[in-house]
């Protein structure tokens, strides 16, 4: 485990410098090159990491958090080499442990702007128990679950979200597995801000990564990315031309469920969606009116996920599924300790101690 900042100090120095810089008034205006570290990007070529590492670039300034203070944590993994390609300060953890290191950072220094980054294998299978646990506490942390259904850098096996059936390195005669739905497990562990979106909608990807950063909150970002390697194609009913448009619903809130392209709509009866025809005798407003508040509707969505073909088929959401500001980890632990302050310093020995001790003659 390492934490780095490749170029910081020369590149705040040279930006200081820079004619915009001094024509603004302000030394803390950045670009996305200003992102990007002096690493060489070792992902194979067509990877869905390289468009995801460049949203997040592209979206870093926006943001106007200085460098120093933004921190990305992975684990282990393709996507877990991310910290190295960010110019900000990065810590590359252990398997499945990137959640727990970053509440630790968080609660430790809770002024960071903490962004994890993690792959179906890192955080569904070994990292399972720390990932639910962050989502329930909701501290101020950014999750970019990288999806992409498989195990990448061990070389191709079946990993937790796998669909039934796949043929891979582990499972010569398709996998019997069935495949667990990350945003069902979210919202499950009372996570407060769920969201989906895919690597090649890069306008939809960095909309929702603003929206994550700006939730106060644990944020949840799935991100279906492609293996061009070992499961190429995995997401193409969803992000090809030709099949798109029958497949993806893309959420708004406050507005109806519409998709194909603004032929069908999703509409409810009582708590069962089914999809229907916009042919003139069904309206807008009968349908189903997206609200990010409503955990009940957020269940429901995250059970869109069947395959295309499947006997009760509907199409795939992409967007927020589930937004509720609560109170958050940090905030509750140092209104505690300052609590414990303003009552005098406490005896530790006696605090050991506790009231369960018993003396053996």
């Amino acid at each position: 485990m390492a934490a780095y900042s490749p170029m910081a100090a020369k590149k705040a120095v040279a930006q200081a410098e820079t004619p915009l810089a001094k024509a603004n008034g302000d030394l803390n205006v950045l670009s996305p090159k200003d992102f990007a570290s002096d690493q060489e990007v070792r992902w194979c070529p067509g990877c869905g990491d390289y468009s995801i590492l460049k949203q997040v670039q592209t979206v870093m300034p926006e943001l106007g958090i200085p460098r120093e203070n933004i921190v990305f944590v992975s684990g282990i993994g393709c996507s877990s080499r991310f910290p190295y390609y960010m110019d900000t300060f990065g810590i590359h953890s252990i398997h499945g442990r990137a959640t727990a290191i970053a509440s630790g950072l968080k609660m430790a220094r809770p002024e960071l702007s903490v962004w994890v980054v993690t792959g179906d294998g890192d955080s569904l299978s070994i990292g399972t128990n720390h990932f639910v646990q962050l989502l329930r506490r909701n501290l101020d942390v950014q999750v970019l679950l990288f999806n992409n259904e498989i195990y990448g850098l061990t070389k191709g096996q079946f990993s937790p979200t796998s669909r039934e059936g796949i043929v891979t390195k582990s499972s010569p005669y398709g996998t019997i597995d069935h495949p667990m739905n990350p945003l069902a497990l979210a919202l499950g562990a009372e996570g407060a801000f769920i969201a989906r979106t895919l690597d090649r909608d890069v306008k939809h990807l960095r909309d929702i990564l603003k929206r994550a950063h700006q939730f106060k909150g644990t944020s949840l970002v799935e991100i279906y990315q492609n293996c061009v390697i070992f499961n190429d194609g995995a997401f193409f009913p969803f992000t090809e031309k030709e099949t798109k448009s029958e497949n993806d619903l893309f959420l708004e809130h406050g507005k109806p469920l519409v998709f194909a392209n603004g032929k069908k709509g999703i509409k409810l009866y009582g708590l069962r969606p089914i999809v229907v025809d916009l042919d003139g005798q069904v309206s807008l407003d009968d349908l189903w009116i997206h609200d990010e508040r409503d955990r009940t509707k957020a269940s429901i969505l995250t059970r869109f996920f069947d395959m295309p073909g499947s006997e009760h088929y509907m199409p795939r959401p992409f967007g927020v599924f589930y937004a509720e500001e609560r109170f958050r980890y940090e905030d509750a632990m140092l209104d505690q300790l300052n609590a414990a302050k303003q009552k005098g310093a406490g005896d530790l020995d006696a605090l050991l101690r506790g009231k369960e001790t018993w003396t053996i003659a």
